[in-house]
């Protein structure tokens, strides 16, 4: 069957965003050498993306134009080549090449493309999707990457997430930035 895994930056504090939904800080250390060739070897994989709209519109706004292109060369080209599944209510369409537009509820939506896709999946932050799934028990993979900064506040993964899931550790990598990558599964 497919596999669902979760990718997301958080902070020491556990926050995915800080009170203002401000993300920037995960991206500090980004220039280490290190740290972009484990990014690049990352985005290098076959699998689809998964987005909610306001991550969806951030990554869209980005990944296509020369500037990611320029920055980021083979992070970008993974991104615009592999498959994307935006999640919203409001949406109809999709400007970024490979977006398929998803308005139904989200368990139902990755349950049933766990089942037909074939395609393994990823999330990226989309953090009120990564809860659902989590709560349905739908996310086989959780790949954290915890950055050396105390936000005192903000949003979590999984508040209000039931059930106590419990984790299997499965690997783990520490930069010479400061960031730790944490790999656990289901």
């Amino acid at each position: 069957m497919t596999r669902l895994n979760m990718f997301n930056s958080i902070s020491l504090d556990g926050y995915f965003t800080d009170s203002s939904n401000d993300m920037s800080w995960a991206h500090a250390g980004g220039d280490n050498k290190e740290f972009q060739d484990f990014v690049a070897a990352n985005a290098q994989g076959e699998n689809a993306l998964i987005f909610g709209r306001v991550t969806y519109e951030m990554m869209a706004a980005f990944w296509p134009t020369p500037a990611a292109a320029q920055a980021m060369p083979e992070v970008a080209k993974g991104m615009n080549a592999a498959p994307k599944y935006v999640f919203s209510r409001s949406m109809k369409t999709a400007d970024w090449a490979g977006t398929t537009v998803l308005n139904g509820d989200p368990v139902q939506e990755i349950a049933r493309l766990k089942r037909e896709s074939g395609v393994d999946m990823t999330i990226l932050g989309s953090g009120s999707l990564v809860k659902q799934l989590t709560a349905a028990g739908l996310i086989d993979d959780y790949q954290l990457m915890v950055c050396p900064v105390i936000l005192g506040g903000g949003r979590t993964l999984f508040e209000g997430t039931t059930g106590k899931p419990v984790l299997k550790p499965a690997n783990s990598r520490t930069f010479q930035n400061g960031k730790v990558f944490l790999h656990y599964t289901a």
